[in-house]
Formats: C-alpha cells, structure tokens, sequence
C-alpha cells in the first residue's frame, strides 16, 4: 500500500498538481526599480522625463545581462519589475518628470506586493528642482509602500552620494570600485546576489550598518582608479569585504558639480559582526582621508591653446583632447559651443590639406536637418550648439560639405559629419558623449589615422584610452568645469577639502546607522 502511495504522489508530481507543488520550494518575490541620472547644478539644462527612456515590465530585464532567461540567477526568485531608467548625465531633472516616474514606480509596487526582496538600481547624483536628496526621498516612499521588512539593496555609481536618508532606508547597498566604470555591470550583479544571499539564508537585514561622511569633494578626473592613490585606496575594497561578518564595502567620491549638502565622500560598510564593520569604515575612512592632497589628475591638464598647440607639435597619432568643462558623460549640458568656435578660427585647419582632426561633438537639430535634405556630398550652412548653455559662446557657424549621415541611437537620433576645412564635424540631432570606436567608424571617419581627436569627455573610456598614442585634458568652460574651488558654491558643507586646504582634522569615527523600520521617523 505505502509502494502504491508512492507512485500515485509521484504521478502528481509529474502533472504539476498541488499535492506536489506543496512540496516546492517557494521562491522569495523580488522587485526592481531605479532611477539613474547625474545631475550638475551649474549647468542650465533641464531633463525632462523622456531624457529617462524609462522601461517597464518584463523590459527592465534588457538592463541585466545577468537576469536573462537562461540565468541562472532569473532561477532563484521570482522577479517583479516595476520601472528602470537611465538618463543621460545632464542638468537637474525638472519636479514635473521626477513625480511622474517616481508615481508610476510606486502605483506598479502597491499592484504587485508583497516582496521579499528590491533591487533598487540607482546613480546617486540626480538633483531635481526645488528637492534635496532624491534618491533618498524616493527610497522613502518606496518603504512607504513595500514597508520594513522588504530588504533592500542599492547599487551606485562611486559618484554618487550617500545621505543618511539614503543609509538608512536600504539594507544593502554597494557601489562601482573602478573609475572608468568597467565593472559597472559588475556591481550591480553584486547587489543583486548579495540581496539573494541574505534572503535564501534566511539572515535577512545586516545587523550593523556603518556610515562614514568624509569631508573631501573632488571631480572623478582627479580620483581615477587608473593611478595613485584611487588605484591602491579602491583595491583594498574587496578585500575588506570578503572579510567574515563583512557583507560588503563600498566608497563613494561623490559628485562634485552639484551644489547640495549631501554632496562629498562616504564609506559605508555593514555585516553581523559589529567590530569588523566599524573597524573596516574607520580605516577605509582614514585612507581616504590622509590620501587627500595626492589625488590629481589622470592626465596632463592644459588650457585649450596649450592643449592644441601641444598636440600639433607632437609627432603621436592620434593625439586626443578631452574638452573637459562642457562633459555630457558628467552632466554638462553637451552644447557649449565655445571650444568648437576656438577651433575652426584655428588658421592651421582652414584648408583640406591641414592636419586632420574630428571634433565629437555639438547638438544641431536644425543642421542636421538641413544635411539630411541636401544628402552626402552637398554643402550646408547653419549653426550648432548653444542652444541651451550659450554662456561662454554663441552658436557656432559650421559652413561645410556634408560626409556622411547615420541613424544614431537612443541619445543622438541622428549623426552627421560636415568636414569644414581639415575639421570633421560631428553634429547629432540630440547631445551624445563619443566613447567607442564604432561612434567613429559608423560615420567613415577613422579616428586612429587622425591627427588630433577632440572628445566632450572627461578621462577617457577604456576604448578611447587604448587608442590614444598621447593624450590632454583641456580646462574648458561649461557647466562640469574642473576648477571647482572657484565654482559658486553656497549649500555644501563646510569645511570641506580643497576648499579649506588647512581644515582640522575630522571625525572619521563609524556611525553606526539604525535599521530601516527603526529610521522610518526621520
């Protein structure tokens, strides 16, 4: 009989009926949600919600490579996307987009609940107008809705911020350990599997949760993981977090062109063994700290006529200038048309004959138009950039035969060429940074057999710097000018390193950061 019960279960089991499914284990339900955006409050640019291109649904899955379908990891729960977008680095996202996203995030949390779990995928650095703290205040809404017990994990961009807000309200929360950002996916798969972890073990929320503000602010050009002291400061990251009662570690630069108090350097660790993650913060934190005045920048740094005139009497090829102040990868507006005007007055570049450069690139929605309708090979006159930051220069007067016209993706729309003289100019119907080879090539131009490639960027991509044979970075004007100590700060706090070089030592001691359902006051 007991023979004959067994087979009659197993026959069950292999229909999938319930006297079965009793025995499955139940899957823990997770949500994913996420705003990403950085933001420069020196800038005039504004980002509307569609700069978000925000995805809803099962689509949210294109974000995660390590979520698709045959993932392992996609196995182990059951996922619950509700909205992920990322926008471009620009100006501050207006009040308007920022409730409208944040509305439809929360309507599709309270359809879906309970969860488990929350992936929460952010930057760290949108500013929106008239609010402190976004990411902060929209974590707050969201345990609003999926309350204290949910475990949250965070994954962030190292120039982000993390606000007390933020700490408290997350459970587990991580950021990139490299600047370029080459393990960005990385990291955000840590978050992920981290927030597996806790949840299938059955540990739940980290017993301790250390926070540590650090009173330095500087621009991710001067703290690059390329060289000393961020090389040796980020490699001791992971080794801190492997440690036994550790769960993670994680240091923020922060972002330097936004004028909040939130805005400076953070470590923040946390795990069960209360020791081991405030001593880790603490030497983190002082690392950090005591490194201060040997953080500079990754490269040579210029004025934009010594930077020409650098790499016109240099025999490298191809010789690049970052044309730093106007950044669209750090939340310039991507339209200062001042550096592009100083070029094409250069007399050494008036003939076709001169030395070749590409200058990538200016917003010219109306030039790009009139290309489109004259075709490659046809000449064109009009005007590029300035449009939204003509601070420093008025539009710039591109006078030139038409090269080439490509469909551009998500941020450009459409990519044109307009050789003027030896210059080729790349003008795009929306603002996009150039940071790959394939952003060239699509357009026949061939950056490594130029002369001179200008880039609105900062440090170069991974792409970029391995082609480079010698490299500048030019202090340009815009809105992600590199000369901070003498941007019009009013809101950080202070003191704050470089701006008070001779400040007092600060207290790096851990503050140990209460659990979300214990924060919910604040």
């Amino acid at each position: 009989m007991k023979q004959l019960s067994l087979l009659i279960i197993a026959a069950y089991c292999m229909a999938g009926l319930p006297a079965c499914q009793n025995k499955k284990k139940t899957l823990p339900r997770i949500a994913i949600a996420g705003l990403a955006i950085e933001s420069s409050t020196f800038s005039p640019a504004l980002t509307d919600e569609a700069a978000f291109h925000a995805k809803y649904g099962k689509d949210v899955f294109s974000f995660y490579p390590f979520l698709s379908a045959d993932s392992p990891m996609l196995k182990r729960a059951y996922w619950v996307p509700t909205i992920v977008g990322h926008a471009l680095p620009g100006g501050a996202v207006t009040r308007e987009a920022y409730e409208s996203l944040v509305g439809k995030m929360l309507d599709s949390l309270k359809k879906n609940a309970p969860y488990d779990g929350l992936y929460f995928d952010i930057h760290g650095a949108m500013s929106v107008v008239g609010l402190d703290d976004p990411e902060g205040d929209m974590l707050k809404r969201i345990r609003t809705v999926v309350g204290y017990n949910t475990i949250i994990s965070t994954s962030m961009d190292l120039h982000g911020n993390v606000s007390e807000v933020l700490a408290e309200n997350t459970d587990l929360i991580t950021c990139y350990r490299t600047a370029p950002h080459e393990d960005a996916m990385d990291t955000k798969q840590r978050a992920v599997e981290n927030l597996l972890q806790q949840i299938e073990s059955g540990k739940g929320q980290p017993a301790y949760k250390a926070w540590i503000p650090i009173p330095v602010l500087l621009p991710g050009e001067k703290t690059s993981t390329r060289i000393e002291p961020g090389k040796s400061i980020y490699a001791a990251v992971a080794p801190a977090s492997m440690q036994p009662g550790v769960t993670d570690a994680a240091i923020w630069i922060g972002y330097a062109w936004a004028d909040e108090p939130r805005n400076h350097a953070v470590v923040m660790v946390y795990g069960d063994d209360k020791e081991k993650v405030t001593q880790t913060a603490q030497q983190l934190a002082h690392r950090f700290w005591d490194a201060r005045r040997t953080f500079d920048f990754v490269a040579p740094t210029l004025s934009w006529q010594q930077s020409l005139d650098t790499a016109l009497a240099s025999k490298k090829r191809p010789f690049f200038i970052s044309d730093m102040g106007d950044n669209p990868t750090a939340g310039g507006a991507g339209d200062v048309s001042w550096t592009l005007t100083q070029l094409l007055s250069y007399p050494a570049f008036k003939d076709s004959n001169g030395p070749s450069v590409i200058y990538a690139s200016l917003p010219a929605p109306e030039l790009v138009q009139q290309a489109m309708q004259a075709g490659v090979g046809q000449p064109v006159d009009g005007y590029a950039g300035a449009k939204v930051d003509a601070r420093f220069a008025p539009p710039a007067h591109i006078k030139g035969i038409v090269e080439s016209i490509v469909k551009g993706d998500k941020d450009a729309e459409v990519e044109v060429s307009v050789r003027v003289g030896s210059i080729h100019v790349i003008l795009t119907q929306k603002r996009k940074p150039y940071h790959n080879e394939i952003d060239f090539t699509k357009l026949g131009l061939n950056p490594r057999k130029t002369d001179i490639v200008i880039v609105k960027i900062g440090y170069l991509q991974p792409e970029l710097y391995a082609m480079q044979a010698a490299w500048v970075m030019a202090l340009t004007p815009g809105g992600v000018d590199q000369d901070i100590e003498h941007l019009p700060y009013k809101r950080i706090q202070r003191p704050m390193f470089p701006f008070d070089k001779d400040m007092k030592e600060p207290d790096l001691t851990a503050r140990l950061i209460p659990l979300p359902g214990n924060a919910a006051s604040k």
